[in-house]
């Protein structure tokens, strides 16, 4: 079998991307997700405000 090239940028992104990683872990002391957006405690969300009144009154009569 033959064995595929590696290409040696995409090598060296991976390495500093792993790099960067572990500088921030230990700057942090945990990994950050720079993806997932985290919604503000203050918002207000009138969804999630009727799901918790609705809990406490099971029966409206």
């Amino acid at each position: 079998m033959k064995q595929k090239k590696k290409n040696k940028v995409l090598e060296q992104v991976k390495a500093s991307r792993k790099q960067s990683r572990n500088d921030e872990i230990k700057s942090h002391g945990k990994a950050i997700n720079y993806r997932k957006i985290m919604e503000s405690k203050k918002v207000f969300n009138r969804k999630k405000n009727k799901a918790d009144a609705d809990e406490g009154l099971p029966y409206l009569l």
